[in-house]
């Protein structure tokens, strides 16, 4: 989960956001959402989210200690046989792949936004889908050798271009 800055609407109202980001340790495939919340209830909702949009089945989930990813989330995660972890409190650089994710993101698409994003929410997961379609379908990955994540899965898959997920919106 990532904290996004106050965006300001007119003089008197400041929007506070919350990008909770789910990224496959193999592939780097990514799923974001943002919410108006940062609680136990949002990392179930994005959970399921995650479930619903990824190709394949999640084995293990990995959190930091937050406290949206406490019991109730733990439970719930357990009740969908999959298994979770947490990193060691005060150890981010556990979750590097996501760390380095957000900065991505900081750099890459929260900087050109510059103010253009509305406190509407809907408005707001519009603008990071396109930016998680092109991180996962177009932008090139060092870490990947250059690949995109979907070229990856589609590597370790051995999955055929005519499955192509680009249609399924993941």
């Amino acid at each position: 989960m990532k904290f996004i800055e106050p965006i300001t609407s007119g003089p008197e109202r400041r929007m506070r956001y919350y990008q909770y980001t789910a990224i496959d340790d193999c592939t780097r495939l990514r799923v974001l959402r943002i919410y108006p919340r940062s609680d136990q209830k949002t990392a179930i909702q994005f959970l399921d989210y995650v479930m619903a949009r990824l190709p394949f089945q999640i084995e293990k989930v990995q959190t930091d200690n937050g406290a949206e990813f406490q019991s109730s989330f733990h439970w719930h995660v357990l009740d969908h046989g999959i298994g979770h972890i947490y990193i060691r409190p005060a150890t981010p650089r556990l979750n590097g792949k996501v760390e380095r994710s957000h900065r991505i993101d900081a750099e890459e698409f929260y900087r050109l936004l510059d103010g253009a994003v509305s406190d509407d929410a809907g408005v707001f997961n519009d603008k990071l889908k396109q930016w998680e379609n092109y991180y996962n379908f177009e932008r090139p990955h060092g870490g990947l050798n250059g690949a995109t994540p979907y070229e990856r899965l589609l590597q370790k898959t051995k999955a055929q271009p005519a499955t192509d997920l680009r249609h399924q919106h993941i």
